[in-house]
C-alpha cells in the first residue's frame, strides 16, 4: 500500500465526524468540509457496525479528503474494521484509544493516534514517534471519562467558565509539542456544544495561534466558525508579505519593521501565515 508521506497535512482545516453506518450523508459531509471522518466506532451503535463496514465499502469518497476512524486495538470490531477498510482505497487511519506505538506500527496504513485515555497521554511522544504516525488528535470526553471524572471544562458557575480544566488543557498542549518535535499534524478536539460558537471561535483561534493544523468537528455548522478562524485576515497576510521582503532586503540577521524587532522567530511565524493561504511552501 502506498502510504501519504510523513508530513502530511489534511485537505483543509475543518474535519468534520460523519457516522459511518449514514451512507446517505457522506457527500454532503464531503461537500461541506475539507475533511470527512468516516467513524466506525463511538458514532455506531453496536447492532450497527457490520452495517457501518459494509456502507464503508460500498459508498467511496475521494481518499484525498477522507480519514476512517476504527475501533481500538484488542477489540473484535478493531479487526472486521481493518478487513472493510482494506477493500477501500482509503489509506490514513484515525486509531481510537491509541495508547502504544507498537499498535500503531502494526497498521498498514498512515494513522492518527487519537489521544484519549491516561495511558495514551503518558505515551503520546513513542506513538508520535512511529513512522507512519502522521499525526495525533485528542479527545476531552473519554480522557476524562478514564480519569474517573465528570467534566472537562469548568461550569458557569466557576471561575474560567467553559474553558478546559488544567488535566485536558494538560493533554492538549502535550500533544501539540509532540507532534511540533516530530513534525507531525495536530488536529484539536471537537467542541461538543454545538451552540456554543462564541466559546469554539475562541478556541479555532486558540489552536491557530500554537500552530494546530486543523480542528474536528461535529457538526456541519462548526465548519464555517473553523474555516474563519484558521484563515489569516488581510492584516496578518500584509504584515507576512512585508517581514519576508524586508528579510530579503537585510539578508537575514535581526531587523526593525512597523517598531517592531524582527528575527529568526517573527520570520518563522510570518512564514506560517503564508503557509495557510498557500503562498508558501
Amino acid at each position: 500500500m502506498s502510504l501519504p508521506p510523513q508530513s502530511w497535512q489534511p485537505a483543509g482545516p475543518a474535519l468534520l465526524f460523519c457516522p459511518a453506518d449514514r451512507p446517505e450523508r457522506y457527500v454532503k459531509a464531503a461537500d461541506r468540509a475539507d475533511v470527512v471522518i468516516l467513524d466506525l466506532e463511538d458514532a455506531v451503535a453496536p447492532e450497527n457496525k457490520p452495517t457501518a463496514r459494509q456502507a464503508l465499502v460500498d459508498t467511496p469518497l475521494d481518499p484525498a479528503r477522507v480519514i476512517v476512524r476504527v475501533n481500538p486495538v484488542g477489540t473484535d470490531d478493531h479487526a472486521a474494521d481493518l478487513a472493510a477498510l482494506a477493500q477501500t482505497g482509503y489509506r490514513v487511519v484515525m486509531l481510537a484509544k491509541a495508547e502504544d506505538a507498537a499498535s500503531v506500527a502494526a497498521l498498514d496504513y498512515a494513522v492518527i493516534g487519537l489521544i484519549e485515555t491516561p495511558l495514551g497521554a503518558v505515551r503520546c511522544e513513542q506513538i508520535a514517534a512511529v513512522d507512519n504516525c502522521v499525526g495525533l488528535m485528542w479527545g476531552a470526553e473519554d480522557l476524562v471519562a478514564g480519569l474517573g471524572g465528570k467534566s472537562s471544562r469548568f461550569g458557569i458557575d466557576e471561575p474560567g467558565a467553559g474553558n478546559y480544566r488544567d488535566v485536558p488543557s494538560l493533554v492538549r498542549a502535550q500533544v501539540r509539542l509532540v507532534c511540533g518535535a516530530f513534525g507531525k499534524a495536530a488536529i484539536d478536539a471537537v467542541h461538543v456544544d454545538i451552540a456554543d460558537v462564541i466559546g469554539l471561535g475562541f478556541e479555532v483561534r486558540d489552536a491557530v495561534a500554537l500552530g494546530y493544523a486543523g480542528t474536528a468537528c461535529i457538526h456541519p455548522s462548526q465548519v464555517p466558525v473553523v474555516r474563519e478562524g484558521y484563515t489569516p485576515s488581510p492584516e496578518e497576510i500584509d504584515w507576512a508579505r512585508r517581514v519576508l521582503a524586508a528579510a530579503e532586503e537585510f539578508g537575514g540577521g535581526v531587523f526593525a519593521l512597523d517598531g517592531q524587532m524582527v528575527d529568526a522567530p517573527l520570520f518563522g511565524q510570518a512564514l506560517a501565515v503564508l503557509r495557510r493561504v498557500g503562498e508558501h511552501d
